[in-house]
């Protein structure tokens, strides 16, 4: 299996962002994907559903908490790329990967 493949036999799986450079590199990836959204409600996931992007802590943790899988959008960026949108291929360059987590709320 390819680390970018969702490898999900069941539920639905979310693409979640804003930026064009994200959604292009998802696309490059061909990862099948059912829903691309720009933000994403937990309470919209279901249990066997796989969530990807770069979710705020406790929205990833909430999105664990209903039983889905998280797979959040990694990349070693230079500090000069950091706080601005990059292109499909600067993500590539910054080797952009998918890393599963598993966050839970103490």
């Amino acid at each position: 299996m390819n680390q970018n493949q969702t490898n999900t036999a069941q539920g639905t799986v979310w693409f979640i962002s804003r930026h064009a450079g994200a959604i292009e590199w998802a696309r490059r990836q061909n990862l099948v994907v059912d829903r691309w959204v720009s933000h994403l409600d937990p309470v919209t996931v279901n249990v066997g559903d796989t969530v990807i992007g770069t979710l705020p802590v406790h929205l990833a943790s909430a999105v664990c908490a209903r039983g889905a899988r998280y797979l959040h959008l990694t990349t070693l960026l230079p500090l000069e790329w950091r706080g601005r949108d990059l292109s499909a291929s600067e993500m590539e360059t910054a080797a952009a990967t998918l890393k599963q987590f598993h966050i839970e709320e103490k």
